[in-house]
C-alpha cells in the first residue's frame, strides 16, 4: 500500500458513510410505521431467557416516533423519548465528521488555551 492510497481510501470510506447516513432516515421514513411491529424478536435476552430487557420494543418505538405516532411509541417503550434525541445527536455528529473529513465545510477552529485571551 502506498502513501497516496491512504487518503483516497479514507476519503472513499467517508463518502460511503456519508451516503449511508443521508440515506438511512429517508429509508426509515419511507417504510410504514408498523413495518417492524410483527415478526420474530431478535432480542437476545428475550430469545435465551424469555425476559424483556429495557430496550425491548425500542426499534418499534423509534419507528413510530419517526412517524409522529407518539402514543404508540410510548406504548412500545417509554425510553424512546430519551434514546431518540441521543440517536439524532449521534447521527448529526457522525454526519458533520464525514462532511469535515471530505472538506465540504471547514474544520472547527481550535479552542483557545486558558490564559491566552
Amino acid at each position: 500500500m502506498t502513501l497516496s492510497s491512504k487518503p483516497s481510501r479514507r476519503k472513499f470510506f467517508a463518502m460511503a458513510r456519508l451516503a449511508f447516513l443521508l440515506a438511512l432516515p429517508v429509508v426509515l421514513w419511507a417504510l410504514p410505521a408498523d413495518y417492524f411491529d410483527e415478526g420474530q424478536s431478535v432480542c437476545v435476552s428475550r430469545l435465551l431467557l424469555d425476559v424483556e430487557c429495557y430496550a425491548c420494543g425500542l426499534t418499534r418505538a423509534v419507528m413510530h416516533l419517526m412517524h409522529f405516532d407518539v402514543q404508540t411509541a410510548f406504548f412500545f417503550n417509554p425510553l424512546v423519548f430519551v434514546v431518540m434525541p441521543l440517536l439524532i445527536w449521534l447521527w448529526a455528529k457522525w454526519l458533520l465528521q464525514d462532511i469535515r473529513a471530505l472538506g465540504l465545510i471547514s474544520p472547527r477552529a481550535p479552542e483557545p488555551s486558558p490564559g491566552t485571551e
